[in-house]
């Protein structure tokens, strides 16, 4: 049972467990009198038992404990806990943590942390800096906690991973240290050293292996020298039916230039979702198809797949190039024949959803991978793509806002082009920002109105079904809630991320051809398909999503030519929350909301660590502080440039990422 528990944390290993840091701290030090216990709020206190009983109440057990201090008496509660009786002896001093609450003015703790008296024990729950650890279902933070003080009381000392040098130079407290104090902290300052300290490793190691893989592939693979632009780029971008906005054009010169080098291209093209990252990646397709390569588009869902095969085919079209769409859901003899024409050369330019990385796909002669919506795929599948040529240009694509830090950190293997502003006469969408009384007027006015016009609506909630735990809107409830009121004679369908992938297109096909006109979602539709006439997007407890991501919700509206809508309801009423949602009224320039979300949020919520083959650690929500991340990539570079310092890491290297020889592509 225990183990399963540990093992839905990632912790199958002693190793695990000690990496499995805190997300934050409680400061239970502060000891006040009874008296002085403030309702709705935490706080420590140190009392003596004076009675303990067991009673029933509503076909629940009930151990109520009645404590004292010289200025009052309290009462702490728990259910179903009957054992708590023969633990707690009546005359015996006790430190306690937990919520106050007034109950028929008797002050109340439910559920509190409760250990003997701090002065006269080694304290773990209370009186102290308490760690608070991620945790599952079942798995008390207690039982955690005690677990991962028992696993570093069991190790004598852990070794050191960094260099002595990089260590000295930057100011680093040593590895035995910086875990002990992480997890058993003594003091504030000590738990700032013992993050950073941890932090740094992470994005050290992270940073070497990017820049080793990078070194490492162009030592190992000759690039493709691709011509200077030829009568397809110049015809197609001629034909253009628009001039090219000063981001795209200079986007596309950055790209031509690797193509025309003699290293591999491996480049991030970011932008924010309009910006036009297609009309250059369909340009430097055939750039490569001019040459005589093949070209390859990876798309994550076949929805998104047909829209860029749709796209790419008119532009490439009157060049007499030919494309081909590949999916998983083809029969077998459609793919069969397809797979035969790109393997002797006679499709030029394919576009598909991961169908495209299967064994049995051989290109005749790939020049340049390009990969749409780049956080979807994981490190591997990208690599499994580029795979299949002989070191092609590689071109990754994301419509999410990076801010300059964190591109700069986390895409070192990658050279980055940006394109900031929107084709001209793009739409802005109206955002506002109301409470839940809001909430009948915005689905009976503006939802049914939009739905006449035969516009449709997203509506985003933060949990799939209603917990008992969180408060929250949830995807079923919702869906039930508005259609039954307002929505009866609507076409409604509901998405979520538990649903099949097959049902998942499905619900998708049928809200892009217009057959769904709300649809009821958690943010699996953050990103990717492209539907016109949706021009409503209502997210429900908006509060509880970063603004980054908000942004990108807001991305799936304002593709057509009508007026399109954006509400964010919030229940929270808080001026730091109303303050951060404001930035989505107040500005539509990703970029921004990007870098406002970073100062708000940390880097922590900014990657995903899969990605980059890290554990998934609590440790990167723990330290906000971006000068760590710097520091990290300076020392990385400094390890590059002297080879002893990178001898000294190759262990390390290998542990973290495997051969790097192997990885290709990150």
């Amino acid at each position: 049972m225990r183990e399963k528990q540990l093992a839905k944390l990632n912790i199958l290993t002693v190793e695990d467990m000690l990496e499995h840091f805190p997300f934050r701290y409680e400061d239970r030090t502060a000891f006040q009198l009874i008296s002085a216990l403030e309702p709705e709020k935490k706080a420590a206190f140190t009392a003596q038992v004076v009675q303990v009983q067991n009673l029933r109440q509503g076909g629940k057990t009930l151990t109520k404990a009645t404590v004292r201090d010289s200025s009052g008496s309290a009462e702490l509660i728990w259910f179903n806990q009957p054992y708590k009786k023969q633990q707690l002896q009546v005359d015996s001093k006790l430190s306690i943590y937990g919520k106050v609450q007034i109950r028929t003015g008797i002050k109340q703790i439910v559920n509190p942390e409760v250990e003997p008296d701090a002065e006269t024990s080694d304290s773990l729950h209370t009186g102290t800096i308490v760690p608070i650890y991620p945790t599952t279902d079942g798995l008390a933070q207690r039982t955690l906690r005690g677990l991962i003080y028992q696993a570093i009381e069991e190790c004598d000392c852990f070794p050191e991973t960094l260099p002595e040098a990089i260590i000295r130079q930057w100011d680093l407290m040593s590895r035995d240290r910086a875990i002990r104090s992480a997890h058993r902290p003594s003091d504030e300052n000590t738990v700032k050293a013992a993050l950073k300290r941890l932090a740094f490793e992470k994005y050290y190691f992270l940073q070497c292996g990017l820049l080793l893989s990078r070194a490492g592939y162009r030592r190992q693979h000759a690039g493709i020298k691709h011509a200077p632009d030829g009568r397809w780029v110049n015809q197609l971008e001629s034909l253009l039916p628009f001039r090219l906005t000063n981001g795209q054009a200079a986007a596309l010169d950055e790209i031509k230039q690797d193509m025309e080098s003699e290293w591999p291209m491996q480049r991030l093209l970011q932008g924010d979702v309009g910006s036009g990252k297609t009309v250059v990646a369909a340009i430097a397709l055939a750039k490569t198809i001019e040459n005589g390569y093949q070209g390859a588009l990876m798309a994550p869902t076949e929805i998104l797949a047909s829209q860029h095969y749709t796209f790419l085919t008119e532009c490439v079209d009157p060049l007499g190039i030919k494309v081909q769409l590949l999916t998983g859901r083809m029969s077998t003899t459609t793919k069969k024949s397809i797979i035969d024409a790109i393997k002797n050369g006679q499709i030029q330019l394919v576009i598909g959803t991961h169908a495209l990385i299967q064994e049995n796909i051989e290109f005749q002669r790939l020049g340049l991978v390009v990969t749409d919506e780049q956080h979807r795929f994981g490190v591997k599948q990208r690599a499994l793509l580029a795979a299949k040529g002989q070191a092609p240009d590689v071109l990754v694509m994301t419509a999410t806002p990076i801010p300059r830090t964190m591109a700069l950190v986390f895409y070192a293997d990658l050279d980055i082009s940006t394109i900031r502003e929107l084709p001209p006469g793009r739409q802005v969408i109206k955002t506002y920002l109301v409470n839940p009384d809001m909430r009948e007027r915005v689905y009976k006015n503006l939802v049914r109105r939009e739905a006449a016009l035969n516009h449709q609506t997203y509506i985003v909630c933060p949990m799939i079904e209603d917990t008992e735990e969180l408060d929250l809107r949830s995807v079923l409830k919702t869906m039930k809630e508005v259609q039954n009121a307002w929505l009866k004679d609507i076409p409604c369908a509901m998405i979520h991320g538990k649903m099949a992938s097959a049902e998942k297109e499905t619900v998708m096909q049928a809200f892009y051809e217009g057959k769904v006109l709300v649809l009821f979602s958690t943010t699996v539709i953050e990103v990717g398909v492209n539907v016109p006439q949706a021009t409503v997007m209502i997210v429900e407890n908006a509060d509880r999503f970063g603004l980054s991501q908000l942004h990108q919700l807001r991305g799936r509206i304002g593709r057509g030519d009508s007026q399109s809508y954006c509400v964010l309801i919030s229940e929270g009423h808080s001026a730091d929350t109303l303050e951060r949602l404001k930035t989505l009224v107040q500005t539509q320039d990703g970029f921004e909301i990007a870098e406002r979300d970073l100062a708000l949020r940390g880097p922590g919520d900014f990657f995903g660590t899969r990605q980059h083959g890290l554990p998934e650690s609590s440790l990167m929500n723990s330290v906000n502080d971006l000068d760590i991340l710097l520091a990290a990539k300076e020392a990385a570079e400094y390890t590059i440039e002297h080879p002893e310092l990178c001898s000294a890491i190759q262990t390390q290297i290998t542990k973290r990422f495997g051969q790097l020889a192997d990885k290709q592509v990150l």
